[in-house]
């Protein structure tokens, strides 16, 4: 595909405009007849992407994308998953509606999925006999390790741990901000296996010079160019030292999937998901803050100020982000049901980042007034908390169910949204419409 910034994948831009998609992907446009006949490059864009000549290019419709890339691998992979809402097909990327979220450990099939680059084929063919995970940079000793070392030289963990986009909450943003347009649904808490971060770190030998560590993973490069890595994340060394940071090899008691990294990744939990890079094949510790891509300039950074809506601010003013503020969802009932009972039971979960949720209060009456929802402790930390509350509505009509969730520092989650220009870190009250009937 033609290099540059890709906001909207290959499926869905065309389904949202198929001649303009055209022009931008094949570089054609479509005639009266609807007949957009390729010619020159167009032409040698999709023979190139198809990997052969097309015989009949002069009958190919215009807006119509050929079936080879319409249901390719990736798109194959994504047919595994239960309801998810894709928001892009190149990467993949989709949320999970919070009504399939109920569950207090999320299944594989209904995780979201984040990805910046291409799946790579080991996720494919699952098969790890070649892989190894390098472990350089400020170290005394670098080491390699292969997926069976790795489970074996290393005490095994099982932690169910939550991961959530920085992005989550996005598409509420107004003015708007650029990127997926997630709504609520890019969180998820799998049980993950792996061995403690600290553990491999340790055995090479941690230099008094190192602060920072950097991922490197195999996704590739949505242009295409092997030299290029679609994102690098890292984390303050403090971070990757904390006995939940895990280096994962299985997910819900299986294998990773493929769309999640295959056969390892970090799990960074608390923090945005970019920092539990997929795919992982080299861990680098540095002694400066690590800048690979998607950790400079403005990515997944936010202003060290608070600013109003659609205020422009200067890249000298972001600060990179770390822990993810405290959160609430409600899961049961979904949202826009009518029933007829004035009695409803309320389940949904909680989290807080590095910090623990201390309680999670609902109102039907537009916040007027609380009551305090029963909340379970975690079954251990960065894990979300299953919380439950019942209401009853005094007569027959429309009404708003809010969850607004605090943590142990005392951070309470707000109404309105704290705007800023990449559309990160929403946690805004979440709420859900029922109509009682009678």
């Amino acid at each position: 595909m033609p290099s540059g910034k890709q906001d909207r994948g290959l499926c869905e831009l065309y389904q949202q405009d198929p001649e303009r998609a055209d022009k931008l992907v094949f570089g054609r446009e479509a005639h009266k007849d609807r007949r957009g006949f390729l010619r020159g490059a167009g032409l040698a864009t999709m023979g190139a992407m198809l990997g052969a000549t097309i015989p009949f290019h002069r009958n190919f419709p215009a807006g119509l994308i050929p079936a080879a890339m319409a249901d390719d691998g990736e798109m194959a992979l994504f047919k595994t998953k239960d309801g998810l809402t894709l928001l892009n097909d190149r990467p993949i990327n989709a949320e999970t509606p919070p009504h399939l979220l109920d569950d207090p450990v999320t299944p594989n099939e209904r995780h979201f999925v984040r990805n910046n680059g291409i799946v790579p084929d080991i996720a494919y063919e699952m098969d790890a006999s070649d892989w190894r995970l390098k472990i350089d940079g400020e170290v005394n000793t670098p080491l390699e390790f292969s997926l069976e070392e790795l489970k074996s030289k290393f005490e095994n963990v099982t932690l169910k741990l939550q991961i959530e986009c920085g992005g989550n909450g996005r598409a509420a943003f107004n003015p708007p901000a650029r990127g997926n347009q997630w709504t609520l649904g890019a969180i998820g808490n799998a049980e993950w296996t792996g061995v403690r971060y600290a553990d491999v770190l340790k055995a090479a030998g941690v230099k008094d010079s190192a602060i920072y560590t950097a991922h490197y993973s195999l996704d590739g490069h949505l242009s295409g160019d092997p030299e290029k890595l679609p994102i690098s994340r890292g984390v303050p060394l403090a971070k990757a030292m904390e006995p939940h940071s895990i280096i994962a090899f299985a997910m819900n008691g299986e294998p990773i999937p493929a769309l999640h990294g295959f056969p390892v990744r970090t799990i960074c939990p608390g923090w945005a998901g970019s920092t539990s890079q997929k795919w992982l094949q080299r861990i680098e510790l540095r002694n400066v803050v690590h800048d690979g891509p998607k950790m400079t300039g403005t990515s997944y950074r936010v202003p060290y100020y608070p600013v109003a809506p659609g205020t422009k601010v200067d890249k000298a003013d972001f600060k990179i982000m770390e822990a993810m503020p405290v959160k609430s969802l409600i899961t049961t009932p979904q949202t826009n049901q009518t029933i007829a009972e004035r009695r409803l039971a309320l389940r949904g979960h909680a989290w807080a980042g590095d910090n623990s949720v201390s309680r999670v209060d609902i109102s039907h009456d537009f916040g007027a007034t609380w009551t305090q929802a029963d909340l379970a402790p975690p079954p251990n930390p960065y894990s979300w908390q299953t919380w439950s509350a019942e209401v009853t509505f005094p007569e027959k009509g429309y009404y708003e169910v809010w969850a607004r969730a605090t943590d142990d520092k005392g951070n309470s989650q707000p109404f309105a949204i704290n705007w800023n220009p990449k559309g990160y870190l929403n946690n805004s009250m979440h709420r859900i419409a029922v109509t009682v009937s009678a």
